[in-house]
């Protein structure tokens, strides 16, 4: 006999008749528990997504930083070719972050949070890759 259950999200997922025969009422609750749910064929589908670390480790004042869209926008961006110089885009990105003051964190911080927005294609691919938490500083950035 087959036998359906809903998960919590209301979809129908089909339980095995033996299993639900032997199964008491803390089974049946622990059944539909959040974390201990029936997966159906759509949640096989559809794979949990996971969060990337990032490789900057940023400042504890950083969560102080006040975004302003105008300075995202300054940015000049670099796509990391071969005919681009990444030392002429650090020179120019630190000059637009000089023009941005605020108070309320370090120049250090302002340079790490903006650098991925500067930050394009191969390049934003580059930094992305680098190793989980290995850049803490704006001069570690740098090199």
């Amino acid at each position: 006999m087959r036998v359906w259950s809903r998960t919590l999200s209301g979809r129908l997922c089909r339980v095995s008749s033996s299993f639900s025969e032997n199964m008491t009422e803390e089974d049946n609750q622990s059944l539909h528990n959040e974390n201990n749910r029936v997966r159906t064929l759509r949640d096989h589908m559809n794979p949990i997504r996971t969060i990337a670390l990032s490789c900057i480790v940023f400042p504890p004042d950083a969560s102080h930083f006040n975004f302003k869209l105008c300075i995202i926008q300054l940015l000049l961006s670099f796509h990391g070719l071969d005919l681009e110089n990444p030392y002429l885009h650090l020179k120019e990105f630190e000059e637009v972050c000089n023009t941005y003051n605020d108070s309320n964190c370090s120049m250090n911080t302002i340079r790490l949070k903006l650098v991925s927005f500067s930050l394009k294609d191969k390049a934003k691919t580059w930094l992305q890759n680098l190793r989980p938490g290995s850049i803490r500083a704006w001069d570690e950035m740098q090199q």
